[in-house]
């Protein structure tokens, strides 16, 4: 792990400092009889699905952008590549800052999404579904137009932006005993841990992935087994439809991050959601089913001495206009 690209407790403080001098929200937690009933635990939602643009993407993104801004305030423009919500966070924050943004989508992004990231003023450019096209149009754009990549996880002041709902999490919940969190890249649980870890170094922090990221198998060999060149799971949840995790976030998993990884089917993740809806009147995505549905099946792989449990609901950028997951 290079230490110099790993976000520091006070980098993550004043990313703190940032976001709430540009007033984006405290998300609330939120707590559930009916889910400390069914698991045995007492159970923490860290309602992200809360946050400005609908996910926890806005604090990476704004937080590299002002950072950005203060090192070169004459930047051109700024872009990305996106499964859609880092995408809208980053044209959420280039228009906080005047300046022009393009995100490129892969084909078949939900349309409540790329409607969202043209709402925010960034001009949308469509790719072929592969992560290679999505890097390859991305990094044509910015030499180009001269416009600077603000990458969607692998970037340590996107890391350290998303470190700061742990900043807010143990103001809120001190004595956690675990975090739940999902997982595609990896800055949403680098940044967390990076944070968590320090504070309270007993604190567990576990993954929860779809089927097939063999996240298990890399954390407990502490190597890169993934395949080149990278590829795109066989999922419906499609934020967490990356196998590979980031060359900076993946050495910080493997140091933070429990070995133990929570899979889970789209079944559950569905289920899960549903659940939220019906059950805790939540909307969220299929990527927050990550963490509620790890929870809801598997509570019984964790020790019986962890009994305060924080769930990260990352997201709840769902497109309401399409049938929801389980009605397809």
């Amino acid at each position: 792990m290079d230490e110099k690209e790993v976000p520091s407790l006070a980098e993550i403080h004043i990313a703190a400092s940032h976001l709430r001098s540009m007033s984006l929200p405290i998300t609330p937690i939120l707590t559930s009889s009916i889910l400390n009933t069914l698991t045995g635990r007492n159970i923490y939602l860290k309602c992200e699905n809360f946050q400005r643009t609908g996910s926890f993407k806005s604090r990476g993104a704004l937080n590299a952008v002002l950072n950005a801004m203060k090192i070169d305030p004459n930047l051109k423009g700024f872009v990305t590549h996106s499964s859609g919500n880092h995408g809208q966070a980053l044209s959420y924050a280039a228009s906080i800052v005047k300046r022009p943004c393009v995100v490129v989508v892969p084909r078949g992004t939900p349309k409540n999404k790329t409607d969202a990231i043209e709402h925010y003023g960034a001009e949308l450019v469509i790719c072929e579904p592969t992560p290679a096209s999505r890097t390859s149009t991305c990094l044509q754009i910015s030499q180009e137009r001269d416009f600077l990549i603000i990458p969607p996880f692998d970037h340590p002041d996107v890391i350290a932006g998303q470190g700061t709902i742990a900043v807010e999490l143990l103001e809120q919940v001190p004595d956690l005993d675990a975090i739940l969190v999902p997982v595609s890249g990896g800055g949403l649980i680098s940044g967390i841990a990076l944070y968590a870890k320090r504070i309270n170094p007993n604190i567990r922090i576990f993954a929860c992935t779809p089927e097939g990221k063999m996240l298990e198998e890399c954390l407990n060999k502490q190597e890169r087994l993934w395949p080149e060149p990278p590829q795109f799971l066989n999922t419906k949840c499609e934020a967490c439809r990356l196998q590979q995790c980031g060359s900076l976030t993946f050495p910080i998993m493997c140091s933070l991050v429990e070995k133990q990884v929570f899979t889970v089917s789209d079944k559950t993740m569905i289920d899960a959601t549903r659940f939220a809806f019906e059950r805790l009147k939540l909307v969220v995505e299929l990527a927050a089913g990550l963490s509620l549905g790890a929870i809801i099946s598997q509570s019984d792989r964790l020790d019986s001495n962890i009994r305060n449990i924080a769930l990260i609901l990352c997201g709840g950028n769902i497109d309401l206009n399409e049938k929801l997951p389980w009605q397809q």
